[in-house]
């Protein structure tokens, strides 16, 4: 236990719930879920924060061990302040893992301090941080492989209605010739102005990267996303100098340290990190900073109620992506809307103090069961 920062009062309490739901559109046969599991943290004052941390597939039941077992303690009677208490924590935490789930227990912590600092200073979050636009722009996303060629076409044709001016889909169907079709379906219903990226999931090797490159970019492909492995920092160095698409990847990188491997090894051309896995909005302002330091497009991956705040703060006009029926609001995750909008293709973000999120009392989870999940960390 540390003596409290002079400015900020200490923590007194952390507690953690895992809550999970069903997705309205299922990312595949073995993915019909999302789990999240909530934080809240108390200080000394009286005040409270609430964050998140995000395990779409799998890892709920990792995250709340790292929250019961080896962060509670450490946290208690530190300065309820971001910033002050990110470094130690993570710095503690190393040992199992300098990113993936301990950045992703950590996220939920950090949110929560953020959400308290912005709650107490009685603005919005995009506020707290330095709100320079009224809205951002929305692309259309779809975790849609699996979608038969007439489902993937009426999507897109739901983003051009929705007044979306960019869509990303999915490629990495085992015939190289069905992405090209799928792809040129959707260019179609885009029309030749919107904007047009693919999200290969990590699902080839450098020679497979480079032939469906050379295949999909006569479309007018934005970026190629993650078509390697996420960690293959030679494999996107190679490919990005061989082929005439941008790269884009961060969904499933951790660390500002990553970020800056792959940005010295000129391996990427938009930097995408997600909020959440990288441990919160601490590391993920350095991470973009990092980004935009070498010219580099920053792209927030998933979770727009979120995302879209940073968006908003952000130097530049950052586009925000928005997986169809994905949001918490739309799985029903949350108790009451977030004050973010998604209308005519552009986000705005409303006068609710904080982060906006307050969570389902009776979201309970349903696949991740143990007595140990049920007590508060108090």
């Amino acid at each position: 236990m540390t003596t409290p920062h002079p400015t900020a009062p200490a923590i007194t309490g952390l507690t953690a719930r895992p809550l999970t739901r069903e997705l309205v559109r299922p990312w595949g046969d073995t993915v019909r879920e999302m789990h999240v599991v909530e934080v809240i943290v108390t200080a000394a004052d009286g005040t409270s924060g609430t964050g998140f941390s995000w395990t779409p597939t799998i890892g709920a039941t990792a995250i709340i061990a790292l929250l019961e077992n080896d962060i509670r303690d450490f946290v208690l009677g530190r300065p309820a302040e971001a910033s002050t208490l990110w470094p130690d924590l993570w710095a503690h935490l190393h040992e199992a893992g300098s990113g993936g789930l301990t950045t992703i227990a950590m996220a939920g912590v950090d949110l929560a301090l953020w959400d308290r600092a912005a709650t107490l200073a009685d603005r919005p979050l995009a506020d707290a941080l330095g709100r320079r636009r009224e809205s951002a722009p929305v692309y259309g996303s779809g975790v849609n492989l699996h979608y038969p060629l007439d489902e993937l076409v009426a999507q897109a044709q739901r983003w051009v209605r929705s007044g979306y001016t960019g869509a990303k889909i999915k490629v990495g169907r085992p015939d190289l010739a069905e992405d090209v079709d799928r792809v040129a379906a959707v260019r179609e219903v885009l029309g030749p102005d919107r904007r047009l990226m693919v999200d290969a999931n990590q699902r080839w090797d450098l020679p497979t990267a480079r032939r469906a490159a050379a295949a999909l970019s006569p479309f007018g492909i934005d970026w190629l996303e993650e078509p390697l492995r996420a960690d293959d920092t030679w494999g996107y160095a190679n490919l990005r100098a061989s082929i005439d698409i941008p790269v884009a990847l961060g969904e499933n990188c951790h660390t500002v340290h990553r970020f800056r491997d792959l940005i010295a090894a000129s391996a990427v051309d938009v930097v995408q990190p997600n909020v959440v896995r990288v441990g919160g909005i601490t590391p993920y302002l350095a991470i973009a900073d990092l980004a935009r330091t070498h010219s580099l497009t920053v792209a927030p991956h998933l979770l727009p109620e979120l995302s879209g705040h940073l968006a908003l703060a952000a130097p530049v006009e950052t586009w925000v992506e928005d997986v169809e029926d994905a949001s918490f609001e739309r799985l029903g995750f949350l108790a009451e809307p977030t004050g973010v909008t998604l209308a005519g293709g552009r986000l705005r973000v409303g006068d609710r103090p904080g982060l906006g999120f307050r969570f389902h009392p009776d979201s309970i989870p349903r696949t991740v069961h143990s007595s140990a999940h049920e007590r508060a960390i108090s």
